[in-house]
């Protein structure tokens, strides 16, 4: 903000573009802050996803994805299985 005053005042889509940057992040903050922390929400309690898994409605893995085509490639390792399971 001291930068975009001192060196450029007259440049309103800067100061336009910080204000927005500004107030995404404090957004982001509030959000995280009614999150406890998380970033994202959580889908199910634990309880009940815990629950799921001893039943075996849900299993447990680890989501391994490619970084460099992640929107097409990852797969899921299951917990307990030595070969790689996909889905």
């Amino acid at each position: 903000q001291n930068y975009l005053d001192n060196f450029w005042p007259d440049l309103k889509a800067a100061h336009e573009l910080f204000d927005s940057i500004l107030q995404a992040r404090h957004e982001r903050e509030s959000e995280s802050q009614e999150n406890n922390g998380k970033e994202y929400p959580e889908h199910l309690p634990v309880e009940i996803l815990e629950a799921g898994i001893k039943s075996g409605r849900y299993i447990q893995g680890t989501l391994n994805v490619n970084k460099h085509r992640a929107q097409l490639e990852a797969f899921v390792r299951l917990q307990g299985f030595g070969s790689k399971e996909t889905g």
